[in-house]
């Protein structure tokens, strides 16, 4: 079993930064792709940005590239989002996900955090 613990969320004005984390504990040593998605009221979750376990490969949605950075530090056991130049359509509930399949579709990561609230105000 894999336990994720994602923070960083807040309230923050459109333009602005938020750095979220998502830190892993338990069967850490697997080869786990990790993801982060999001979901707004009345919507379906979305993958905002994956990335391998290896670190070679990073996947963005459209609407985040150019502001969002996802990494990873492996001897924190951390998954990073870097996200700049906020918008008010960023407004979600944030969580993080790890699988052993690359893959943007919820339905294929194993393990889920709790989630982290991102509010933009305009």
């Amino acid at each position: 079993q894999v336990q994720l613990v994602e923070s960083g969320g807040g309230l923050v004005q459109a333009g602005g930064s938020l750095r979220l984390s998502c830190e892993a504990s338990g069967r850490t040593g697997g080869r786990y792709h990790t993801g982060w998605f999001r979901q707004a009221p009345g919507k379906e979750r979305e993958a905002v940005a994956a990335i391998t376990w290896r670190n070679n490969n990073k996947y963005y949605t459209d609407s985040v590239k150019g502001r969002f950075t996802i990494s990873r530090d492996d001897a924190k056991n951390t998954v990073y989002l870097q996200m700049n130049n906020l918008k008010p359509e960023d407004t979600a509930v944030y969580y993080c996900a790890a699988g052993p399949n690359w893959d943007i579709r919820p339905e294929r990561y194993a393990y889920w955090g709790q989630g982290t609230q991102v509010t933009v105000s305009s």
